[in-house]
């Protein structure tokens, strides 16, 4: 019987290909459950550039109206109040890789599907990217060396950022364990660990912040997200094993079905006035605010609610495929297998303060 098989660099393949890649890459991501299409969402996706062209997306915030109003029989004509609109700029570049599948005797000498092996170390790739370049642009990374996994990369290459550089948490937006402290550094104790009276602090911020940091809104009610590295948790629950093992009740309650439906509940280690815990390790470390270095003995969690960030894609990306191409070289010989996307990541952020998210440094020492 003879079967239908595909060339290299065949259409059929590249929109098959692309296709997997895109599922598989998204599959993996740890942040896809916050994404979603409206202002509602963590992180809200934006379509405007997946059918047209441009390099940029342009936000913007339409303001509450302020004014007094008039009483009475009073005129209103001439009182009228100007809307106010803020705008924000997220930036789109592509962003690619590429894995070697070797000769023809390489593939010779092995059972395994070279071709497949290639994709899913390049899914792993992108997976990875998105998940870091959402972190490092929600808690404002600005450092410089960074160590992660064994890799060791410039957390101010855009490459990994998500295309668009990480700006510092503004001054209203970034908390600290210790009381009168005002950077990473000053953080040099275990009493500044992190504790439950700060989360219920980051609660109170957020609802007295002007613009006020709206909770997510999602099935069941609306709630903040709150990323903690593993140090931070360790910390935590310590912390909480006083107040009657509470750690233990909420992720028991979570785990037992009662909010499975939600995806933002998935994963989560439990839930406290309203916001529920995540757990990440790439959370990232603190940052000395003099020379940029990354302070190890520090972690800045991550407080965010509606439209803390926002994700585009280019035109042919996100919409169930992603760049795709394989390539024969040395005369037929040599496989090569390339991937990427057109996209951009980046936190949102509005006359000069951040919109949505708050980021608490403790200390978190190992």
């Amino acid at each position: 019987m003879a079967n239908t098989v595909f060339d290299v660099n065949s259409p059929e393949t590249v929109k098959l290909w692309s296709k997997k890649l895109h599922v598989e890459a998204l599959k993996k991501t740890y942040f896809r459950k916050f994404v979603g299409s409206d202002d509602r969402a963590m992180i809200q996706e934006l379509t405007d550039l997946n059918k047209g062209a441009g390099d940029r997306v342009r936000i913007q915030l339409n303001k509450l109206l302020t004014g007094a109003g008039v009483l009475g029989d009073a005129i209103l004509k001439g009182n009228e109040e100007s809307l106010s609109f803020f705008t924000d700029d997220l930036l789109i570049d592509q962003l690619r890789h590429a894995a070697d599948a070797g000769g023809r005797m390489t593939q010779q000498r092995t059972l395994h599907d070279l071709r497949t092996i290639c994709m899913n170390r390049l899914s792993d790739w992108l997976a990875q990217r998105w998940d870091r370049a959402f972190m490092l642009q929600l808690a404002g990374y600005t450092g410089t060396s960074v160590t992660e996994f064994g890799e060791v990369y410039d957390g101010t290459d855009v490459r990994y950022t998500g295309q668009n550089a990480s700006l510092a948490p503004s001054a209203n937006r970034h908390f600290f364990s210790e009381a009168g402290a005002t950077a990473d550094e000053d953080l040099d104790s275990s009493g500044d660990n992190m504790a439950l009276s700060l989360i219920d602090d980051l609660v109170k911020e957020a609802k007295e912040a002007s613009p006020q940091i709206k909770p997510i809104r999602t099935e069941g009610g609306e709630y903040y997200v709150l990323f903690l590295h593993p140090r931070q948790v360790r910390d935590l629950r310590q912390d909480a094993s006083t107040a009657g093992n509470w750690f233990d009740i909420q992720r028991a309650r979570i785990e037992g079905g009662e909010l499975d439906s939600n995806p933002i509940f998935t994963g989560a280690l439990g839930m406290y006035n309203g916001v529920i815990l995540h757990e990440s390790t790439r959370v990232p470390q603190g940052v000395n605010s003099t020379n940029g270095a990354p302070i190890s003995t520090v972690r800045r969690a991550i407080f965010a609610g509606a439209q803390a960030a926002a994700v585009a894609y280019g035109k042919g990306d996100g919409a169930g495929s992603m760049n795709y191409a394989e390539e024969l070289d040395d005369y037929g010989n040599q496989l090569g297998v390339a991937a990427g996307c057109i996209c951009g990541i980046k936190k949102t952020r509005y006359d000069g303060e951040d919109f949505g998210v708050q980021v608490l440094s403790t200390y978190a020492a190992a």
